[in-house]
């Protein structure tokens, strides 16, 4: 676990400071530079999700390791409006705002594992992990 405990995010200076919590994170865990831009993009991308559509969240940031290497554990919470349509929402291009369409789709290709839970009316938890190669 890096820090002590989830990262805000309620403000677009708390996208940049977990953009730089996640790429201290990616080196200190022996990631190269293409799987760190990998691992930053998406959690820039999710982090901005929590807070255009939810209005803010949190991030746990988690180093772990498995028999043969070690990755990254990101935990996206927020308790906003919730996805009514996750299939669709993970579809290139679809979008409720005004951005590409590409956060959630594109930030499931850059990482090794993704894992959306939304709760209409709840909130919604994307946790990824990606490994060092």
């Amino acid at each position: 676990m890096t820090g002590d405990g989830p990262l805000p995010i309620v403000s677009n200076a708390d996208i940049v400071a977990v953009r730089q919590q996640v790429r201290t994170a990616a080196v200190e865990s022996g990631f190269s530079l293409i799987d760190q831009t990998k691992v930053v993009t998406a959690a820039s991308e999710l982090a901005r999700n929590a807070l255009v559509y939810a209005g803010g969240g949190q991030v746990r940031i988690e180093v772990v390791e498995n028999a043969r290497r070690r990755g990254l554990r990101l935990e996206f919470r927020d308790e906003g409006p919730g996805i009514p349509d996750v299939e669709q929402a993970l579809t290139d291009g679809w979008t409720t705002g005004s951005g590409l369409g590409l956060g959630l789709s594109g930030s499931r290709r850059l990482v090794d594992e993704f894992d959306l839970d939304s709760v209409p009316g709840k909130g919604t938890t994307v946790t990824v992990t990606k490994w060092a190669r």
